[in-house]
């Protein structure tokens, strides 16, 4: 029973969401009832989040991954999605997340001027999100990015009536628009010298050289190798424009602010997650250790290693000059990022199936420490944004005194960025720290530590102006208690992943999230187009 009700939802998850996303108009027509059409997302949400619960469970008991081919087509030729460990969970934090954004965007409803729209985009975005975590392949990924772009562009200026918000929106469209199309061309390197745009068939030919004999041969192994390097050099650059890594990042902190409130949670809690994650599966599933980028997959490693530092300083010391909140928490997700690249940057100083182990958990551990952290801050800061009517933080002196619930959250979802014990943030950057210890670069987890720090002075600086500076004498109105009690949960969940931590990570341990197994949900895609094949004659 729970076996194909795994499978089912597995395939029906985003055609769903896309339903939900397509009959809000038809809804808000047929009920004329505008509170009502935000109940759509918070419907999408739910469906997502139990959906995606029950995959995740399934796969952690069960010990391998969720393979389902669309339209009964065999993997290869048709479009298969495969749910392992590693998009489960990140698939997993990501549904929750936007519940919390869809029931918070109720509480917001009242600065929407057309509701409608709003939903149907937001909707969007979760079906592109999920979109690109679960596929299992290339072509379909390129598809969903557009799904995702789409949405994120309209959400980013729908307070149209706002000049900023239209030119921030313009340049993360226009510079999205090319990097999608740089996707595309990569694509098109990759099927010409493979023949294959399927995960599973792509990480086994890019490993085993007998593989190539599935497809026609158009040159020496010297040929694939180049071209791989050519395809991963352009997808790269385009899943670091998605990730805001530096220098890729400049469109993040003005597309952020601009954004709805909500939006801007989604925005930097789970949007820029997608290009992270897409690095990891072509780095580590489709063109991983052994594969036939040889030693430059080396040097791809260390380049974003590079970026990642400078991404994570600069998006640290930026955060000290801002005056918007929401732009201090745009340049801290710009940190993170980093952060995060860099932890993912460690196989390239050792060869050690340990210390990927140990990147590839670091990194997924701190995606959700990051996720759930940036959404709390962002939502919370609403709330004060709402009651003194400005981002300015020096008018928002003391404005968290009149909302202590919210206060509270504030602050510990900034003590979790920051990583102090007990929380989940800790523990992430502490096995980001053992990852470069245990490939023996200690300058990796000291560049960790000093980026950390660096940032400290910015989140203490909106703590203080918010918090607990005394407040002007400016009459402010006191809103928000119906949404406090929602940042609250948000923010002890922090803590209570920070104290189920290592039951967590043996979780993720138990879904294998190394060099090898990362390859396992789509290996299983290779292994059934092997058997096709077989059935004709023409297997490897």
């Amino acid at each position: 029973m729970v076996d194909s009700l795994a499978h089912v939802l597995t395939g029906s998850l985003v055609p769903v969401l896309a339903l939900l996303a397509f009959s809000t108009p038809l809804v808000d027509k047929l009920t004329r009832n505008k509170k009502l059409i935000g109940f759509m997302s918070v419907i999408a949400g739910a469906w997502a989040s139990i959906a995606s619960s029950i995959m995740y469970y399934w796969i952690v008991v069960n010990e391998k991954p969720i393979i389902y081919g669309f339209g009964g087509w065999p993997p290869h030729f048709g479009i298969s999605y495969a749910v392992d460990g590693l998009n489960g969970i990140i698939g997993l934090m990501t549904s929750w997340v936007f519940l919390a954004i869809a029931l918070y965007s109720l509480w917001y409803g009242r600065h929407l001027d057309e509701p409608v729209w709003y939903h149907v985009l937001l909707i969007g975005l979760l079906a592109g999100m999920l979109g690109c975590l679960y596929t299992g392949d290339a072509f379909n990924l390129f598809v969903m990015l557009e799904v995702l772009g789409i949405s994120a562009y309209g959400l980013v200026a729908f307070h149209k009536e706002r000049a900023e918000a239209v030119e921030a929106s313009a340049k993360y469209a226009l510079i999205g628009a090319v990097a999608t199309t740089i996707y595309f061309t990569a694509l098109v390197v990759v099927y010409a010298t493979f023949g294959s745009l399927n995960m599973g068939v792509l990480s086994c030919l890019s490993r085993t050289p007998s593989c190539l004999s599935i497809v026609p041969v158009v040159g020496s192994i010297e040929v694939y190798r180049l071209a791989s390097l050519l395809a991963v050099a352009l997808s790269l650059w385009v899943f670091t424009y998605k990730a805001a890594l530096f220098p890729n990042h400049f469109w993040l902190p003005d597309a952020h602010p601009e954004a709805p409130t909500p939006v801007s949670a989604a925005l930097s809690g789970l949007v820029v997650n997608i290009g992270v994650y897409a690095t990891m599966r072509f780095l580590y599933t489709i063109f991983g250790e052994g594969s036939l980028l040889g030693e430059y997959r080396s040097i791809v490693l260390i380049a974003l290693f590079i970026l990642g530092v400078a991404g994570a300083l600069l998006g640290a010391l930026m955060m000290m000059i801002q005056k918007d909140i929401k732009r201090l928490l745009a340049y801290s997700t710009v940190s993170h990022m980093g952060l995060i690249f860099m932890v993912l940057s460690a196989p390239a100083f050792s060869s050690s199936l340990r210390v990927t182990e140990l990147a590839v958990a670091a990194a997924a551990l701190h995606i959700i420490s990051h996720g759930v952290s940036k959404a709390l801050l962002f939502m919370t800061s609403g709330i004060f944004i709402d009651s003194a009517g400005t981002r300015n933080m020096d008018e928002m002196r003391g404005i968290g005194r009149k909302h202590p619930l919210a206060s509270t959250a504030f602050t510990i979802g900034f003590l979790n960025l920051i990583g102090l014990v007990p929380f989940i943030g800790f523990f992430s950057k502490l096995l980001m720290y053992q990852a470069y210890m245990e490939a023996g670069f200690p300058i990796g987890g000291v560049l960790l530590i000093i980026a950390s720090a660096v940032s400290i002075p910015g989140y203490l600086k909106a703590l203080y102006s918010i918090v607990f500076a005394i407040g002007s004498e400016k009459s402010l109105e006191n809103t928000g208690h119906s949404v406090e009690v929602l940042m609250l949960a948000i923010s002890i969940s922090l803590l209570v992943m920070g104290g189920l931590v290592i039951p967590l990570l043996g979780l993720v341990s138990n879904t294998e999230l190394t060099s090898t197994s990362l390859t396992g949900a789509l290996k299983y895609v290779y292994e059934t187009f092997s058997a096709i094949m077989k059935l004709g004659g023409a297997a490897p």
